[in-house]
């Protein structure tokens, strides 16, 4: 392993790495340290990018260190190239998509586009049932919500890796499926690579050598959040075709759409999370592992992920981890930061966890207290994202004025609806990024830090409040006339303070 220093040019600032991190991007103002090996918890790619056109790319995962004086690479696996004179941010973004991770010229259904989605994650956690699922979808009609994606998440199987539903609460699943189509909706399910070990898949999958061992040959013992289970080796062909030919069953025998994949994080050296250390049928490089499960969407029209390596230029939805009911990095104010890190490392389809913050022991504690304010804000920021999630029903914890302004939220998103869509064929074709950076559009303008706006493409700017009690916010308009939904025209460059009481998105439209 070699280290590889870069000394940093004046002004120059890096985003890359794990998007989690977002909210310490860019790096280079403060000093900043990530090992890429460890990356337990949302999307990764080996990739640094530099405003000032350089790029950092290796196969294999790395350790970095960023600070006032420049960028160390350390602790590499493989070979670390150094890419320069790509001119800028954007510059650097298209050469290393186009060497790195090109286009699929795939992308998801074009629904997640036009509508939101709605997990049944908070509203019903672990007891979904066929009922509750159609009352659930009935009241987001009967609350003026457009029909979109609907989101069974877990516990509607009979047991993890046993993919079939539960006869008891789902008697007819494909009545219920296509009840959901008549509606308008369609329908995505939870499912993991994790195998109950008293179940009889468990000894199915065991006798055909397509669980995860140890050491010793017996299965690995995994512990997850929901306990300890055995895991499906889709590392293996024959693994990951048994798991895809689950899928695919689903969508044949009821009519299934597409899939939720939770979990895939990668196993980390030493086996701290297993019963021991992981005995790979074929050596495997590091992160492989999960890449190999991230993978398993590929080629599904409808595949959700929050575990990802690599794997740029998919069609997959890459969605932010688990949220707080926070104002907080874990929170709203992570949302933008984390997501222009999504599309920096080529992950265009990104969703940024359920509106509200959906984390399980969050919003379960018993000293949760829902913040209403904070819920339109949120709705409002993930209106305009590539793809937006709804799983707290708004007409269960918004009442009067506020429950008014989050559908405005949701109205507006429908009536950019198919400019979304276009963005997003655009993206499956040439891999940038639908949501970006003030910097990514106008380089050398001073825009590095500008972390609380964005663009959709090149011609909508969202500045949403992130911040609680705000009722107006600091507006960064780039070169260019900007049309507000008045009709008012903001001539850039320039930086405004605009109104944005509760009831308001600040977004504009550049038409010249």
């Amino acid at each position: 392993m070699n280290n590889t220093s870069i000394a940093r040019l004046p002004g120059e600032y890096w985003w890359g790495g794990v998007i989690n991190d977002g909210s310490s991007m860019p790096f280079g103002h403060t000093a900043y340290t990530r090992d890429l090996r460890v990356t337990d918890d949302n999307q990764a790619s080996p990739l640094l990018l530099s405003n000032k056109g350089r790029y950092i790319w290796s196969e294999e995962p790395f350790a970095f260190h960023v600070d006032e004086n420049g960028l160390s690479i350390f602790d590499n696996a493989g070979e670390v190239i150094v890419e320069e004179e790509h001119s800028s941010l954007q510059g650097a973004y298209r050469h290393a998509a186009g060497t790195h991770f090109p286009p699929s010229n795939q992308m998801p259904d074009a629904l997640v586009f036009t509508a939101p989605q709605y997990c049944t994650w908070v509203e019903m956690f672990y007891n979904p049932t066929q009922d509750r699922i159609i009352r659930y979808a009935e009241s987001i009609l009967a609350n003026e919500l457009p029909p979109g994606v609907l989101i069974i998440d877990d516990n509607w199987m009979m047991d993890y890796g046993m993919w079939d539903f539960d006869k008891h609460r789902f008697p007819n699943p494909r009545e219920m499926i296509d009840t959901l189509h008549g509606m308008g909706f369609k329908v995505m399910l939870w499912m993991c690579p994790y195998v109950s070990a008293d179940c009889t898949m468990f000894k199915e999958l065991r006798a055909c050598d397509l669980l995860l061992t140890g050491v010793d040959n017996a299965p690995i013992i995994r512990q997850w959040w929901n306990g300890y289970s055995a895991v499906v080796d889709y590392t293996k062909e024959e693994g990951a075709a048994w798991f895809k030919q689950q899928m695919d069953r689903l969508i044949t025998d009821y009519g299934v759409d597409g899939f939720k994949l939770d979990a895939g994080e990668p196993f980390l050296p030493g086996g701290a999370d297993t019963t021991q250390p992981v005995a790979w049928t074929r050596p495997l490089r590091q992160l492989e592992d999960c890449e190999a499960y991230a993978n398993l969407g590929v080629g599904y029209s409808l595949v959700e992920l929050r575990m990802c390596w690599k794997l740029g230029g998919q069609g997959l939805i890459q969605r932010q981890r688990d949220k707080t009911h926070t104002w907080d990095a874990t929170g709203l104010s992570g949302l933008i930061p984390n997501a222009i890190a999504q599309g920096l490392l080529g992950y265009a389809f990104n969703c940024p966890d359920m509106i509200g913050g959906g984390m399980d022991g969050d919003i379960n504690s018993p000293e949760f207290h829902f913040d209403s304010e904070l819920f339109v804000r949120y709705t409002q920021c993930a209106a305009l994202f590539p793809v937006m999630q709804f799983s707290m029903a708004p007409w269960r914890v918004l009442k009067g004025e506020e429950l008014t302004w989050c559908l405005d939220a949701v109205r507006l998103r429908s009536e950019l609806g198919p400019e979304l869509l276009t963005l997003a064929h655009q993206a499956a074709a040439d891999g940038l990024p639908i949501l970006r950076s003030l910097e990514f559009e106008y380089p050398d303008c001073g825009y590095e830090l500008v972390n609380d706006q964005f663009l959709l493409g090149q011609n909508l700017l969202v500045a949403p409040v992130v911040v609680k009690g705000l009722t107006s916010r600091t507006v960064v308009f780039p070169e260019g006339q900007w049309q507000d939904e008045d009709g008012n025209i903001i001539n850039g460059p320039t930086e405004l303070q605009v109104d944005a009481p509760l009831s308001r998105l600040p977004w504009y439209r550049k038409i010249q």
